[in-house]
């Protein structure tokens, strides 16, 4: 992705969220030259890729299959005893007409809130350890309801309402062509995007190559500079 689109979709998350009345925490606002004279002590923010992300999947075509999020608080699975939270909160942006890659989780359970904005929907699957999905009931819990629904359905969320993901529940994200972008929460167990994304397309990937054709306007979560 070009470095220009990367900062105008954040711009666009930070309209989007305000918009929704969300306070972010100070470093979600901090510039690269901020982030030159930051040390030590914000360890954790570097250590558990806290801050701004944006995915294409690998594609290259992120308006069709893609989002940005921000990831306010993690734990670490690989330094459970410097990092001891064992929960991790996000907010995520998709545009109209937008899609996320068919993924599940082995480690994670996650509740997806829709926030506010446009409608999303979330197509549910049972998968197996083989990474292949299923063609039997799914159970799916969302605000207090608990119900089976077939293979294949597409939960609609309106903002406000959520759905709880577990793990080998395969899902995907889903905004309609008209409506606007939409903001959602994630509320989850620790995050663990090396290890924990089973994407049900192979070619898929988490993080895409960057086009430097002009300057940072935030910092990516994977882009931060080393401490001395």
């Amino acid at each position: 992705m070009k470095r220009s689109k990367i900062n105008q979709v954040i711009k666009d998350m930070e309209q989007l969220i305000k918009k929704h009345g969300f306070e972010m925490p100070p470093f979600a606002s901090w510039t690269t030259e901020d982030w030159g004279k930051a040390g030590h002590e914000y360890d954790e923010i570097r250590d558990n890729k806290l801050g701004w992300d944006i995915t294409d999947f690998g594609l290259g075509k992120f308006e069709e299959v893609g989002f940005s999020l921000f990831t306010i608080r993690n734990g670490n699975q690989k330094m459970k005893e410097k990092y001891k939270k064992p929960y991790a909160e996000k907010l995520l942006m998709l545009y109209e007409g937008q899609t996320a890659a068919m993924h599940y989780h082995v480690s994670k359970m996650e509740d997806i809130i829709n926030r506010g904005g446009n409608d999303v929907y979330i197509t549910v699957y049972n998968g197996t350890k083989e990474e292949t999905m299923l063609d039997t009931e799914v159970e799916v819990c969302s605000d207090g309801k608990r119900e089976m629904v077939s293979a294949g359905t597409k939960v609609r969320l309106r903002p406000g309402q959520s759905i709880t993901i577990t793990p080998y529940m395969y899902h995907d994200f889903i905004v309609p062509e008209t409506g606007g972008p939409v903001l959602l929460g994630e509320v989850s167990m620790c995050n663990d995007d090396d290890n924990d994304n089973y994407f049900y397309d192979k070619a898929v990937g988490r993080f895409p190559a960057v086009e430097e054709d002009e300057k940072p306007y935030r910092r990516l979560c994977n882009e931060y500079p080393d401490v001395e």
